[in-house]
């Protein structure tokens, strides 16, 4: 039995009992159904919100931001690696290469400069994980910018040692005659008693006396630049040009063994001893020119000499003596 509900009558100043009709049950269970749903869709809509409750659309988006959080987390370990590996090639780069073909360093903030002006990141803020991706960003764009630049570093440095290389079998760093087939070192480089005038005066090269015929050797690599006898007092004379500011002459030659424009290698027979030209008796007169000023030689016998014979050489062209030219 359903409880009875009464209402205050304000005139008879009594409780009198409430009739329930049915336009009052039907209004009363509409409202009620109303209540419920509003209440059912607002609390539906705090749980959606939540964390308590989510849909199998979220669960999988939340899983795929757990994945990119773990990858973004390996790439910034690998960064990590990738970056002392860089920074160890541009130590070795900076105190040993670039030493080495006497180059100078790059500067520290020349390699790690990042990059002004816009802000390049902009479309990456505002979301949860920002900051994790734009630093990301960020030391990916410093990484490629560093391996650019070690790149045109190490393509420096190999044009360098080809150089090097170049430079290295250019100079004249032999003796042009053997020292099996010399008599005698006439002179040195200085002054010296001219042979035909008896006065003292420069003498800009050395004179290796040697039987007539005895082989001339090319002391570097380069081009004969001149094989003729139309310079005043050296006769038959060759020039090798060996690029770099090097120049050679050997001088009163009997006869060539190559010709004008021609490429030698050190070591090649470019020529052999005589006696032609202003010339005192068989020798090979040979200089070293750099740069358009002649050079003592002596300076540049250390391709096939011993410490002994080096030592030998140098006493004996020491001696002020008669030159042969």
């Amino acid at each position: 039995m359903s409880k009875v509900k009464y209402y205050y009558d304000q005139e008879t100043l009594s409780y009198r009992p409430v009739k329930a009709t049915s336009k009052n049950r039907i209004s009363n269970i509409v409202l009620f159904v109303l209540a419920s749903f509003f209440f059912g869709v607002t609390c539906l809509l705090i749980l959606l919100n939540s964390d308590v409750i989510n849909t199998p659309s979220e669960i999988v988006q939340k899983r795929t931001l757990k994945n990119y959080e773990l990858q973004f987390d390996i790439l910034n370990k690998k960064l990590t690696q990738l970056e002392a590996v860089v920074s160890n090639v541009e130590e070795r780069d900076n105190n040993l290469y670039r030493v080495y073909f006497e180059a100078s360093p790059i500067p520290e903030e020349q390699r790690r400069a990042g990059f002004g002006g816009v802000n390049r990141y902009r479309d990456l803020e505002g979301y949860d994980n920002s900051d994790l991706v734009i630093n990301t960003a960020k030391r990916l764009d410093i990484l490629t910018k560093q391996t650019v630049v070690q790149s045109r570093s190490l393509d420096e440095i190999e044009r360098l040692a080809a150089n090097k290389a170049a430079l290295i079998e250019a100079i004249p760093t032999i003796q042009p005659v053997k020292n099996k087939d010399l008599t005698r070192i006439a002179s040195g480089f200085g002054y010296r008693s001219d042979p035909f005038t008896k006065a003292r005066k420069m003498h800009f090269g050395m004179d290796f006396t040697a039987k007539r015929g005895t082989p001339v050797y090319a002391t570097g690599n380069g081009v004969v630049k001149r094989a003729d006898s139309r310079s005043s007092g050296f006769g038959k004379h060759i020039r090798i040009d060996h690029g770099f500011g090097y120049i050679s002459l050997y001088a009163h030659l009997s006869k060539y063994n190559v010709r004008r424009g021609q490429k030698v290698k050190r070591g090649d027979i470019i020529g052999y001893v005589g006696n032609t030209g202003r010339s005192a008796g068989p020798h090979l007169h040979y200089e070293i020119i750099k740069d358009n000023k002649k050079i003592n030689p002596l300076n540049f016998y250390y391709g096939n000499l011993s410490p002994e014979e080096f030592e030998a050489l140098l006493t004996q062209s020491k001696q002020e003596n008669q030159s042969l030219d």
